[in-house]
């Protein structure tokens, strides 16, 4: 589990160029984003995803609740995560079929939902302008929606994993 910032100040893709020059982009000065909170199963390419106009504390709490409501009564879920601020707090309310595994610190490649936000950002979200909140919504939800089970298992899917899950 991770979130995301999408918007319109943007990082850019990565780009093949002659050395010593830089190539063209597309830059927007404005400063509107939404939030892409994401959950992934490796294994199974399983995933959950909301995209919300903040990252807080109230925000991370809401992502939970939803996620929850996925849960089968008979599951409980072991959810990987960084040691983010709202995601650590303990005010956060924690649905009982939830368990929240930090990683340590300064690891975020153990992290399989990083791998996700990198493919996305180069293969939809880079280089381009995005005119609104409303458009950056769109935006996150198109790219997600494009992502299957396959790719998911494939950018998600660590050798660590398989380690800990056997």
């Amino acid at each position: 589990m991770d979130e995301a910032r999408v918007g319109q100040k943007g990082r850019t893709g990565f780009r093949w160029w002659v050395r010593g020059e830089r190539p063209r982009g597309l830059c927007d000065r404005r400063f509107e984003w939404a939030y892409l909170f994401g959950a992934v199963r490796p294994a199974t390419g399983e995933d959950f995803a909301l995209v919300l106009p903040v990252v807080s504390l109230a925000a991370m709490g809401a992502f939970l609740a939803a996620f929850a409501e996925t849960i089968p009564a008979d599951t409980h879920v072991v959810m990987v995560l960084d040691q983010a601020g709202w995601h650590s707090s303990r005010r956060l309310c924690v649905p009982d079929r939830i368990t929240l595994v930090p990683l340590p610190a300064y690891a975020p490649e153990l992290n399989p939902v990083e791998r996700v936000w990198l493919y996305l950002r180069e293969q939809f979200l880079s280089h381009r302008v995005l005119e609104g909140y409303e458009e950056i919504v769109t935006a996150c939800c198109e790219a997600w929606n494009s992502l299957n089970p396959q790719r998911l298992r494939s950018l998600c899917n660590h050798p660590w994993i398989a380690t800990v899950s056997s």
